[in-house]
């Protein structure tokens, strides 16, 4: 799914657009597209890992899920656009794999910019009452909630927490409050991180312990679990250096464990499906040749013997 940054690079690419008039829009989006065609871009904004279009009296918001992308002045071959607009001056924007919604209340009464945490308002201040709020949730989850740290995603949070040195089933009420500090803080320091690295493609190579084996810091086996939390996201982390704060530390996982467990599965159910089909669907047998005129010569013998007896009954 992609993260904050990337949908404000999308929005960088795409604000030469505003200002241009809607010429045509289509898609395979059930939304009704009749109202966008003669409408005025008047904006381009995000917010978190929302893209939003404003017209003025409407906005289009597109949510790119899990695998959703874009195209600008140009289309992806093969593909059917979720939605296209096709505006003056010969420009187009194509989204694909997302989701569309119209948004018709202002945009500044749907949205709390001060949650972004790439927005020039970005409040840690209110990040931090609103944390308060929650004490029970663990710190995996806390990063990922939105209305507080809106853009952050799965690869932030577990980079995030790895810098801080704090163990993501943490709960947010037994965190110390100079780490508490730390998790505001860099929630937003390494969202800008993000943001340069993906715009130089560098962005995987700087990653410490999202899909990683083991940390660059201590060289321990990362720790994994594939539905961690409410949140039920993958989490990656070091049982040294990322501390547990709180009464019972829980038992985890070495992420390297985990993976060649999942290989020799999948090895051995690769190896097993030929076998148990053959079982189950044992290929029927068929007569040979020589069987086949056996049969016939074992069905007339009654009847010769039958015809002998005739022939004696006749003799006598």
């Amino acid at each position: 799914m992609p993260e904050g940054p990337s949908l404000v690079i999308l929005r960088e690419s795409a604000e030469s657009l505003a200002g241009l008039k809607v010429l045509e829009a289509t898609g395979n989006t059930k939304q009704p597209l009749e109202r966008l065609p003669g409408s005025r871009l008047r904006a381009v904004r995000t917010w978190g890992k929302h893209f939003l279009l404003d017209f003025g009296d409407f906005a289009i918001r597109i949510h790119m899920l899990m695998f959703g992308s874009y195209a600008i002045d140009e289309r992806k071959p093969d593909k059917t656009p979720r939605l296209s607009l096709r505006f003056t001056r010969k420009r187009e924007i194509n989204f694909y794999s997302c989701s569309v919604r119209y948004i018709e209340a202002p945009l500044e009464e749907v949205y709390d910019f001060s949650a972004d945490v790439m927005s020039d308002t970005w409040d840690p201040k209110a990040a931090r009452a609103k944390l308060k709020a929650m004490p029970k949730m663990i710190c995996a989850d806390a990063l990922l909630e939105q209305e507080v740290f809106a853009g952050v995603g799965n690869i932030i949070k577990n980079e995030v927490l790895h810098r801080i040195r704090v163990h993501p089933m943490t709960r947010v009420g037994d965190l110390p409050p100079r780490k508490l500090s730390d998790m505001i803080r860099e929630a937003r320091d390494y969202s800008f991180d993000f943001y340069r690295w993906k715009k130089e493609f560098t962005l995987r190579a700087h990653w410490q312990v999202h899909a990683k084996k083991t940390c660059p810091r201590d060289g321990t086996p990362l720790s994994f679990e594939r539905h961690l939390g409410t949140k039920k996201r993958r989490a990656f982390w070091c049982d040294t250096c990322q501390v547990f704060y709180g009464d019972a530390r829980p038992a985890t996982k070495p992420a390297a464990t985990v993976a060649m467990k999942r290989t020799n599965r999948s090895a051995a159910g690769d190896a097993a499906t030929p076998t148990s089909k053959r079982a189950k669907k044992a290929p029927p047998k068929v007569a040979t040749p020589r069987a086949a005129k056996a049969a016939p010569k074992r069905a007339s013998r009654p009847a010769t013997k039958a015809a002998k007896a005739a022939k004696g009954v006749s003799r006598r």
